[in-house]
């Protein structure tokens, strides 16, 4: 071998050195943080299993905490997150399928796309402060599911929106081609041929986007979340609380027992959101076999 093979075996040598460290590296870090979380999962786990029944799911919260219950938060939850999907999806999709098929290619449309990009990262306490002086305020609607609803819809329209414009952008332009030489027109190829084969991506990115919003607090509480409600809502305009409010609740009480029903409280939600996004992975599962 001569000079230059020998230094380029010894280059390759440091290099595949250097991709094992790293690699190494990583999987040092995935296992730390993979710890910290089997260590609080056993402590959720622990604590909170036993209160686990019927009568925790079908009770009202109470100042005893043998008969605390989480049905307020379930339903207020449940409320809530059927008025944010019923606002923001049809928002969200619309706003993506017009960003990415129709809207002109312009200077102007270029800063409203950076703009949305920059609206998923702001804090979630922001658009409690918008909601609050918006919906709460301004609107008139009061402390009530509408005026949180109104505001996570605001808190998942971006995500929503980038979710669907890159399902979008999967889309091969040859399927456009092919439409629109067969006489469609260009809502005819975004409704037919488009929309199906983007849909399974669309879908995922909504259910992600509403488990994260079942799971935040700060800009409900801002809006006027209750941290005890002893009653079911029956109507859009009925004050509400949710499980994550629930819980924080329970958890800032001095007694132990309260901390054991805010375990109880988090594995729940917990199952709730595996439930959902156990869901995003069939729906993808199944449209991408159905558009196969």
């Amino acid at each position: 071998m001569n000079s230059n093979e020998i230094q380029y075996e010894k280059h390759l040598a440091f290099r595949r050195k250097k991709s094992r460290i790293f690699r190494h590296m990583c999987l040092a870090a995935s296992l730390f943080g993979l710890f910290f979380l089997g260590c609080l999962f056993y402590n959720i786990f622990s604590n909170g299993f036993s209160y686990l029944s019927l009568n925790f799911i079908s009770n009202f919260p109470s100042r005893f905490p043998e008969k605390a219950g989480i049905l307020s938060a379930i339903s207020g939850s449940i409320w809530l997150m059927s008025l944010t999907a019923l606002f923001s999806i049809p928002i969200g999709v619309a706003a993506s399928i017009y960003l990415e098929e129709f809207a002109p290619k312009k200077a102007f449309m270029k800063l409203i796309e950076i703009n949305i990009s920059n609206l998923a990262g702001v804090p979630s306490v922001v658009y409690g402060l918008l909601g609050l002086a918006v919906f709460v305020r301004v609107f008139g609607l009061g402390r009530s599911i509408l005026s949180g609803a109104m505001t996570m819809s605001l808190l998942v329209l971006p995500v929503i929106i980038i979710a669907s414009r890159e399902a979008i952008k999967t889309v091969p332009d040859s399927l456009r081609y092919a439409a629109l030489a067969l006489g469609a027109t260009k809502w005819q190829m975004v409704k037919d041929h488009v929309l199906p084969s983007a849909l399974p991506g669309i879908m995922t990115g909504i259910i992600l986007s509403l488990s994260r919003a079942i799971g935040e607090t700060a800009p409900l509480l801002v809006v006027g979340a209750l941290g005890f409600v002893a009653f079911t809502p029956k109507s859009p305009m009925d004050a509400f609380t949710v499980l994550p409010i629930q819980i924080f609740n329970w958890a800032s009480r001095p007694q132990a027992e309260f901390h054991k029903l805010a375990a109880a409280g988090i594995i729940v939600l917990l199952v709730v959101l595996l439930i959902m996004n156990s869901i995003a992975i069939y729906l993808r599962y199944r449209f991408q076999n159905r558009n196969k």
